[in-house]
């Protein structure tokens, strides 16, 4: 695949299955042997692996997520998006009770695709600017 091929995949996971909640799509482009690099070690790989971080973590403290990308770049099998959610705070988050603000999550992640599929994952969450929005700070 292309490097612009690349890029469209990762396109298609953060907008129609992050943003648009379509499971189908990420057993379509993760390899049954995915792997988020980012997660715990005794985190599920395959698709499973987004689908639970989605499911358990992200959709019940957010459940409007909607991503802006701002920045992709590919080379060779690497793909990097910089991106940005836009959720409403309606859920627990690491303890934060839900607050009803809107928030803004920083994103940068690192996408290798082999054979038109997700194979491995890297990404850095502005989590302390996040939980800042959250309580208040």
């Amino acid at each position: 695949m292309t490097p612009e091929q690349n890029k469209t995949l990762v396109r298609r996971i953060n907008k129609e299955y992050i943003e648009g909640r379509n499971e189908s799509v990420a057993y379509e482009i993760l390899a049954d042997d995915f792997i988020n690099r980012t997660a715990p070690p005794e985190s599920p790989r395959g698709p499973q692996a987004i689908i639970w971080f989605f499911n358990n973590v992200m959709r019940p403290a957010f459940p409007d997520i909607k991503v802006v990308i701002h920045d992709q770049v590919a080379e060779g099998d690497l793909v990097t998006t910089r991106k940005t959610f836009h959720a409403t705070h309606k859920g627990e988050f690491f303890g934060a009770p839900a607050t009803d603000k809107q928030v803004k999550i920083d994103v940068i992640d690192i996408v290798r695709i082999e054979n038109g599929k997700f194979k491995e994952h890297w990404g850095i969450v502005d989590v302390p600017g996040l939980m800042a929005q959250i309580n208040g700070n």
